[in-house]
């Protein structure tokens, strides 16, 4: 009996084993199937010394703002970060301009009563909606996430959004979509309700730049890269400077060591240690074999 329960219990565990490894060979075939390689692009503000191009961010916030901000807000950015160093780096002026552009409710005042003014410096970014209700409601019960850190919370962070402004196509032929919902191979599971943004010269630069579809997808991602990390240059900066310490420290480290091991009196005692410890081998290698109470 005992042999006939270790021979099912046997068969029990092969056929789990066969089918879990075919249900993951069935799932990693089809993820490699539905993979899109994004769009690569050459950003400057990546590796240890990457910098953000000051004219690009301007042109993306102004992307941002006459495209974006009709659905996504930016809640975590303020419109002094606009003028500080390391971002789009607008002079104070136009910084407090772009804010009073916008209006914000404020009290109460001195007769407890709430008014309304234009926004300041430290304010932070005017929201499209008033709550998360709003905004779902408006879009047909999708709620458009917050761009504050949209880059580094998708996989592929830059190349993933600049690839999908770019990623609007019709489908393929008998590939079927519901009302209101839009083909973007780039998207997990190539359906989003976002309809296409960007068009060629839907926003005009001021600065002269062609407004093609790529260069509006490209200024845009890099503003959003830089709503997520704000203080990214003064980190890459940082950075460069902690690895260049390393690098004098260990050679530091590594000279004195050199001048330290090579002083000749360290190298005569270590010599006549070798010599005492060779005497007292040789000393015991004459008494081997005798009784241990005699060696003296």
């Amino acid at each position: 009996m005992k042999e006939k329960k270790l021979i099912r219990l046997n068969n029990l565990l092969l056929k789990i084993f066969f089918i879990a490894f075919m249900t993951a060979i069935s799932n990693s075939s089809y993820s490699d199937e539905g993979k899109i390689e994004l769009i690569k692009n050459d950003w400057s503000f990546k590796g240890i010394i990457g910098t953000f191009d000051r004219n690009s961010l301007q042109r993306g916030y102004r992307v941002y703002q006459e495209v974006c901000s009709g659905c996504h807000s930016i809640q975590h950015l303020s419109y002094r970060n606009l003028s500080e160093k390391g971002g789009p780096e607008f002079t104070l002026d136009e910084a407090k301009a772009i804010a009073e552009q916008f209006e914000i409710t404020d009290g109460p005042n001195d007769e407890g009563e709430m008014f309304t003014r234009s926004r300041r410096l430290s304010d932070k970014f005017a929201s499209p909606f008033p709550n998360v209700q709003a905004a779902t409601i408006a879009n047909g019960g999708a709620y458009p996430p917050d761009m504050s850190v949209l880059v580094k919370a998708r996989k592929g962070g830059a190349d993933y959004i600049y690839s999908l402004l770019l990623g609007y196509e019709e489908p393929p032929a008998g590939y079927e979509l519901d009302e209101g919902i839009y083909y973007n191979k780039y998207m997990p599971g190539q359906k989003i309700m976002m309809s296409k943004p960007l068009f060629e010269g839907s926003v005009e630069y001021s600065d002269g730049t062609q407004a093609t579809e790529e260069q509006l997808a490209k200024d845009v991602t890099t503003f959003l890269v830089w709503a997520a990390e704000p203080h990214l240059e003064a980190s890459h900066k940082m950075g460069f400077k902690v690895f260049l310490y390393l690098i004098i420290l260990l050679t530091l480290v590594y000279l004195s060591k050199q001048k330290v091991w090579s002083r000749p009196d360290l190298k005569e005692d270590s010599n006549q240690k070798e010599e005492t410890f060779d005497k007292v081998e040789r000393a015991a290698t004459e008494y081997e074999g005798e009784d241990p109470k005699t060696f003296r």
